[in-house]
């Protein structure tokens, strides 16, 4: 882990976030890492993406959730809420099934838990958007040049790991909250299949909004995630009929 770039802000209880694909911490500059004025908010680039270099190996969701893992464990120091857009929302529930007892609950932003939930997914050779490839190289230490060797490894993943089943997700016990746009790259059929297979989970839908809803409603987002923190995870269903 100390391998990995991280950073660390604020006091009070600890919110870790992790990061879309292909991009690093700074997807939260504009939305989440205010969180930080209430607690304890701890971020990291991933493996081979923003400012932490790659490694020899493959990047699959096993590797990921060990390398949070051991986030959780050497650098926040324990049990802390995950707050996971995109892939980082994959990597998050990975993370809950491998060790339940480091995750006090879980904020899934865009995610989806198998392929099969996106419209479409990287491929080894399609051409990343111009303004992906640019984020990269401002900040990688590996250079812009090997960005390709990112996109390969990725794309082996998502081609040969099965994901996730509602069966898998049953068995996340912490309380969850599901956000995504109503306009998504994560179909909202799949979104609404997220929510139901949780079994303590809660879900928002962003009218108007894309993937990159944290750009373009990133204090909406920080509404609904601080209130879910601040509420103690609390419910106000007056009328529970699935969940009740």
């Amino acid at each position: 882990m100390t391998t990995f770039w991280h950073t660390s802000a604020g006091s009070g209880d600890p919110v870790a976030l992790l990061h879309g694909g292909f991009s690093d911490s700074r997807d939260f500059d504009l939305s989440l890492s205010g969180l930080s004025d209430a607690f304890t908010v701890h971020a990291y680039d991933r493996r081979g993406h923003g400012r932490s270099p790659d490694l020899p190996g493959p990047i699959t969701m096993s590797v990921l959730a060990a390398d949070a893992e051991a986030f959780l464990t050497d650098v926040v120091g324990g049990p802390a809420v995950l707050c996971g857009y995109s892939a980082g929302g994959a990597v998050a529930l990975h993370t809950a099934l491998r060790r339940p007892g480091l995750v006090r609950a879980l904020v899934l932003i865009s995610t989806a838990y198998a392929v099969d939930g996106m419209l479409f997914a990287p491929t080894a050779d399609a051409p990343l958007p111009p303004a992906v490839v640019a984020r990269y190289a401002e900040v990688s230490p590996d250079g812009p040049d090997h960005l390709p060797v990112i996109q390969a490894k990725l794309a082996e993943s998502i081609a040969t790991e099965p994901g996730l089943t509602p069966s898998d997700l049953a068995r996340i016990a912490c309380p969850t909250l599901v956000v995504a746009a109503d306009d998504d790259l994560v179909t909202l059929e799949h979104t609404a299949a997220l929510y139901g297979a949780l079994p303590d989970a809660r879900l928002a839908i962003l009218p108007g909004t894309s993937h990159l809803l944290l750009l373009e409603a990133p204090d909406r987002v920080t509404t609904l995630v601080r209130d879910f923190l601040t509420g103690g995870f609390a419910t106000s269903r007056l009328m529970p009929i699935r969940r009740r």
